[in-house]
């Protein structure tokens, strides 16, 4: 069992930065950002391989959310810049069990407990 815990959220003006953070109790393969906002269903924002070398965005994240991985401290990262008032949400950091990317919630296995981002215009 692999607990995540994520960090980094808060509240920040509409054009600001946050950098969250996932911090995983043992090894994790691919590593995922997916986010809940007010009402919505739980949406992908972005993964990161194993290795590293493979990352993919959704498109409301490209140009503007960088995700990143510290293998060494077992930690990812989730840069988000430039935000804006539909990025607030629960943010929510997952870990799969094999090293390829994926998209899709049924895909991840661990999941941390979430952070609030609110964005205010």
């Amino acid at each position: 069992q692999v607990h995540l815990v994520e960090s980094g959220g808060g509240l920040v003006q509409a054009g600001g930065s946050l950098r969250l953070s996932c911090a995983a109790s043992g090894r994790t393969f691919a590593m995922g950002w997916f986010r809940q906002a007010p009402g919505k269903e739980r949406e992908f924002v972005a993964t990161i391989s194993w290795i590293g070398g493979q990352t993919y965005y959704a498109d409301s994240a490209k140009d503007r959310f960088t995700i990143s991985r510290d293998n060494a401290k077992n930690t990812a990262y989730l840069q988000m810049n430039n935000l804006k008032p539909e990025d607030t949400a629960v943010y929510y950091c997952a870990a799969r069990l094999v090293p390829a990317t994926a998209l899709e919630i049924r895909d991840y296995v661990y999941w941390g407990q979430g952070t609030q981002v609110t964005v205010s215009s």
